[in-house]
């Protein structure tokens, strides 16, 4: 199994132009999401129809387990309507859990500071983007961020990447990507990505996970120094 990077470990900052940074898990703790989805939803879809929370979360996570890795996962309009309850309204009743990870904003300000281009590419729907955003603030750090549903395909679709460069205009041999999900790190990998990164530890409230394919990180700083 990789560790964690170690000083000079990983990235020759002078062999990139790009970095592509996910929201969620990697530059978010995603303590707000898993809390949301696992415990929050299905005490509000177990009220409304009247379940005990045991059968609502089976129910939920069934339906889940069916949408992953496709843009419907995080299509809020879609769950809105499929659970009949406002799934924004109710991010926003606990929009109190969304963190930003620590060191991010240094490692933000580092890219920037050092000439890169700087993008966020996420699978998030617009309406959590807008919500997280207003919350964190770090929006303005970005040359341009992309949600999925603007490709039109998941990250884990090895077709996003192609598309993702048509509007970019990013060069694959050039370009750095960091997320905490490895299906889109294969994705990334297989289209000709140089430089990838796995986020180990997504959520502040649980445990670190390596990688066995990717070098690993637990914080930001871990890839910061002189250039």
């Amino acid at each position: 199994m990789i560790g964690k990077l170690k000083k000079h470990a990983l990235v020759d900052w002078q062999a990139f132009d790009t970095v592509l940074l996910d929201m969620d898990g990697t530059l978010l703790d995603r303590h707000f999401d898993d809390y949301f989805w696992e415990q929050y939803l299905p005490e509000q879809y177990a009220a409304k129809n009247g379940l005990v929370l045991a059968e609502s979360r089976q129910q939920l996570l069934g339906l889940y387990k069916k949408r992953e890795g496709t843009l419907e996962w995080t299509d809020l309009d879609f769950w809105s309507e499929k659970l009949g309850l406002d799934i924004p309204e109710l991010k926003i009743q606990i929009d109190h859990l969304i963190a930003v990870h620590p060191f991010v904003i240094d490692f933000l300000r580092y890219i920037k500071k050092n000439g890169k281009d700087l993008h966020l590419v996420t699978n998030a729907h617009s309406k959590t983007l807008d919500i997280k955003m207003r919350k964190t603030a770090i929006g303005g750090y970005f040359d341009r961020i992309i949600c999925s549903a603007e490709v039109g395909l998941a990250k884990e679709a090895p077709e996003f990447w192609q598309r993702l460069e048509d509007l970019l205009k990013f060069n694959p041999a050039r370009t750095l990507l960091a997320d905490d999900t490895e299906k889109v790190l294969n994705a990334a990998a297989d289209y000709g990505l140089a430089g990838l990164v796995f986020v180990a530890k997504p959520s502040s409230q649980r445990p670190i996970v390596l990688s066995a394919q990717y070098p690993s990180i637990v914080y930001f700083k871990e890839l910061m120094y002189p250039v």
